[in-house]
């Protein structure tokens, strides 16, 4: 764990309040304009902590980015049901881009990232349309202008992760069947061992992304099982330094230790 330089209070819910663990650059200031990146955790919806991307956090920050590890409301913690994470992402968003003039962030050049269930939490800042939290300012855009998914949940349906989870709404709450024209460039690291993301999910994910004229690319770490993220920090932040180089929100080699 790295700690924040700041803690921000983003949401205040029935369940208690809820923070971004927020990491800035050497040099920043207020008045800045810079990129911004928001990490939402894994652990099925049910659990985890902010903990797991305060490096990834850490390292943006020394780039040059302002970066966030959200918490949001689970089902251990707070009893809450999946769609609950939902409305938090999309409240981290809003918060971040609504802020932005005090946060030195441009609103117009913010990234949602996330691992397991806290990349579905991402996904769907970009891609669903319910959920919203009724006390957010819903004038604000919740949609991130990239996405860095790793090993996420992305198809909730019959065939995927959670389906009896959400049920009831999961028609309106999987990534993969939500995927429009305009969705932001996307980064998608996985396993090609992972027990939950079947290669397949992956490819057709980027394939239906491609077909709305959209931006995917899809790195497969051979034999690697859920989660393997955590292990192999370096090489698929490597991956995310280059890809976010080619989208103009980094510049220069990675300095990653």
């Amino acid at each position: 764990n790295v700690s924040p330089d700041e803690v921000l209070e983003y949401k205040n819910t029935p369940q208690g309040k809820l923070f971004l663990h927020t990491y800035y650059p050497d040099n920043w200031k207020k008045t800045d304009k810079r990129p911004a990146v928001v990490f939402f955790f894994g652990g099925g919806w049910n659990g985890g902590s902010y903990t797991q991307f305060s490096r990834h956090a850490d390292y943006l920050a020394s780039r040059g980015m302002v970066a966030f590890a959200a918490d949001y409301r689970t089902k251990s913690k707070h009893k809450t049901e999946p769609k609950a994470c939902v409305s938090d992402g999309k409240s981290a968003v809003r918060w971040i881009r609504g802020n932005a003039a005090k946060l030195g962030v441009d609103p117009k050049k913010i990234i949602a990232g996330g691992g397991s269930a806290g990349g579905h939490v991402a996904a769907t800042t970009a891609t669903i349309k319910a959920f919203d939290e009724a006390s957010d300012d819903l004038s604000i855009s919740p949609k991130p202008q990239a996405l860095l998914l790793f090993n996420p949940v992305i198809d909730n349906s019959e065939k995927g992760y959670g389906h009896s989870r959400v049920e009831v709404y999961w028609k309106e709450f999987s990534p993969m069947h939500n995927i429009k024209k305009g969705m932001p460039p996307t980064i998608f690291i996985c396993g090609t061992k992972d027990n939950l993301i079947p290669v397949a999910t992956g490819e057709l994910f980027k394939k239906k992304i491609e077909k709305v004229g959209g931006r995917c690319d899809l790195h497969w770490y051979k034999d690697q099982k859920h989660g393997f993220f955590n292990a192999m920090y370096k090489q698929t932040m490597l991956e995310v330094d280059k890809f976010l180089v080619s989208l103009g929100y980094l510049k220069g080699p990675a300095t990653l230790e």
